[in-house]
C-alpha cells in the first residue's frame, strides 16, 4: 500500500497517510495515460487556420498563354497550386480536433497519473490547508518549507484564499479534488494535497 507523509501547515512531518491502493497503488497505463493527454491537449486547439484552395483565390480563370508553342511550361490559369500566389494545395481548413474517451478510460488515465505521482513520493499530504489570508508571501513560504516549486495544490472545495495566494506563483496551480485531469497531474513536478481533498479523491474515483 503506497503511503505519504502528512504534514502541518509549519512544513512539519506529523505523521504518515495509506494512499488508497484503488487510486494510488496500481500499474499505470501508459498507453491510456498518453491518450489521455493528447486528448486534453487536442481539445485546447482552436482549430481555425483557414488557407484559400485554388478554387477561392481571386485570379481570372484564363488560359494564361496558349497550350504549345511558346517554348513555356503549360498553364491553365494564374490560381494554379504551382505558382506564387496561387492557391494551396490541400489547404487547412477550420475544424475540431477533439476526439472522444469513454469513462473508464478517463478514469484509468487519472488514476495511473496518481499512481506516478505516489510512486515517486511527490504526493503531499496536509492536514487543514487553508491560509487565513490572500498572501502571496505566506503561501511561498509554505511551500518552501515543504521543499516543492512547481506544484498543484488540491483543496475540497474551492477556497479564495488558496487561489489568491498561489494564483502569482510562478509554477503554482490551485483545483479542488472532483476536477483533476491526467494532464495537470502529470504536468506538475508535486501534489499538495489537503487531507480532505485527499478522502474526496478516494470516494470519487475509487
Amino acid at each position: 500500500m503506497p503511503k505519504a507523509n502528512l504534514y502541518n501547515m509549519a512544513g512539519e512531518v506529523v505523521g504518515e497517510v495509506a494512499l488508497s491502493d484503488a487510486v494510488f497503488g496500481i500499474e499505470p497505463n501508459e498507453v491510456v495515460l498518453h491518450a489521455a493527454i493528447k486528448n486534453y491537449l487536442a481539445a485546447q486547439r482552436q482549430g481555425t487556420q483557414s488557407a484559400l484552395t485554388k478554387g477561392e483565390v481571386s485570379y481570372s480563370t484564363v488560359k494564361p498563354w496558349r497550350q504549345k508553342g511558346t517554348g513555356r511550361a503549360r498553364a491553365g490559369y494564374k490560381g494554379s497550386p504551382v505558382w506564387t500566389h496561387g492557391g494551396v494545395a490541400f489547404a487547412p481548413k477550420p475544424r475540431s480536433y477533439r476526439f472522444t474517451m469513454n469513462r473508464k478510460e478517463k478514469r484509468l488515465a487519472l488514476k495511473s497519473a496518481l499512481s506516478v505521482k505516489a510512486a515517486e513520493s511527490k504526493v503531499f499530504v496536509v492536514d487543514g490547508l487553508k491560509f487565513e489570508e490572500a498572501k502571496t508571501k505566506a503561501c511561498a513560504a509554505f511551500l518552501k518549507k515543504l521543499g516543492v516549486e512547481n506544484a498543484m495544490i488540491i483543496t475540497e472545495n474551492v477556497d479564495d484564499n488558496v487561489i489568491r495566494s498561489a494564483r502569482n506563483i510562478p509554477g503554482v496551480e490551485t483545483t479542488i479534488a472532483t476536477v483533476l485531469n491526467p494532464y495537470e497531474v502529470m504536468k506538475a513536478r508535486a501534489l499538495v494535497v489537503d487531507k480532505a481533498a485527499l478522502s474526496k479523491i478516494e470516494e470519487v474515483y475509487c
